[in-house]
């Protein structure tokens, strides 16, 4: 696959060996080929010609939960689907949304017109098909209690619209993507309108500003939890591993789940503090927490 293949596309915006670090909210040091697509035929184009070229294509979303390890053979993917944004003048009674939706947006429109359900969302930094890839949640639940469905494009370019049952995920993951497809948007319900939703929206960003670093350049949560009881923040908070550092790649002090970056560290950087930080959960606690941070 070349760059004049790509650049040819209507609605593709092409960068060659670009730096992609302004594409994650971790900011590590990788560069890589990068296509923004506006618009869905273009994204069937971009994927046909990755087949082609037997070329791998990764989404980034908001890159919030991604650690980018190597781009060799790599097409970077980012959507810019237009949103029509008169939707949110009013309350409807579904939502059919592009997956590049930022959450912020719909967690302004909850906000203010006390949709129930959806202070799920709550200060979660990703787009909606990122959120819904992962099954995104806060301490106020999870995105998948407020999906209908999901549209999905396979790699043959048929879209394929995957209703959402009980069974259809589970804790920071869904059971339904396939590999090679990618999310293009989704519907999603609300339970009601209740005054009261906004100032829970308004209180519970308040306390995520006041116990996690939310505007220094981290990941989100880098473990996830082995169950109620068994917290990984908890543990390492327990532990001391707070103290830890590797180059310019820190142990959050407002957050022990949280890796953040102080400037220009790289993926060894990372790679050797949660190896490390793995090496004493399983030794002191006698569980090998999973990394919720997805590494690509």
């Amino acid at each position: 696959m070349t760059v004049e293949e790509l650049s040819k596309i209507p609605g593709v915006d092409f960068l060659k060996d670009t730096g992609l670090s302004r594409f994650t909210t971790i900011r590590l040091k990788v560069f890589g080929d990068l296509a923004i697509v506006s618009y869905i035929e273009a994204l069937k184009k971009t994927i046909a010609k990755c087949r082609e070229s037997e070329t791998r294509y990764h989404l980034l979303g908001w890159g919030a939960n991604q650690v980018l390890s190597s781009s060799d053979n790599t097409l970077f993917i980012k959507l810019k689907f237009d949103l029509n944004r008169d939707v949110f003048k009013s309350v409807q009674e579904k939502y059919t949304l592009p997956a590049s939706t930022p959450l912020n947006v719909l967690q302004g429109h909850a906000q203010k017109f006390g949709l129930k359900g959806w202070e799920v969302i709550t200060g979660i930094p990703a787009s909606l098909g990122g959120a819904i890839y992962m099954n995104a949640g806060t301490a106020l639940g999870e995105i998948c209690e407020i999906v209908e469905s999901v549209s999905i494009l396979q790699p043959d370019g048929e879209i394929r619209t995957e209703k959402i049952g009980p069974e259809s995920f589970s804790y920071r993951k869904n059971k339904f993507v396939k590999n090679g497809e990618i999310i293009i948007g989704a519907t999603l319900i609300h339970r009601g309108q209740d005054p009261e939703i906004g100032r829970k929206i308004k209180e519970y960003m308040s306390f995520r500003k006041r116990t996690q670093p939310l505007s220094s350049f981290n990941c989100g949560c880098v473990w996830k939890n082995y169950d109620q009881n068994h917290k990984a923040g908890l543990f390492i908070d327990k532990l001391k591993l707070n103290l830890l550092k590797f180059n310019t790649m820190e142990v959050s002090d407002k957050h022990c789940n949280f890796l953040e970056n102080k400037g220009g560290a790289s993926f060894d950087d990372f790679k050797a503090l949660i190896e490390l930080s793995q090496e004493e959960l399983l030794l002191h606690s006698g569980i090998k927490f999973e990394l919720e941070a997805k590494i690509y």
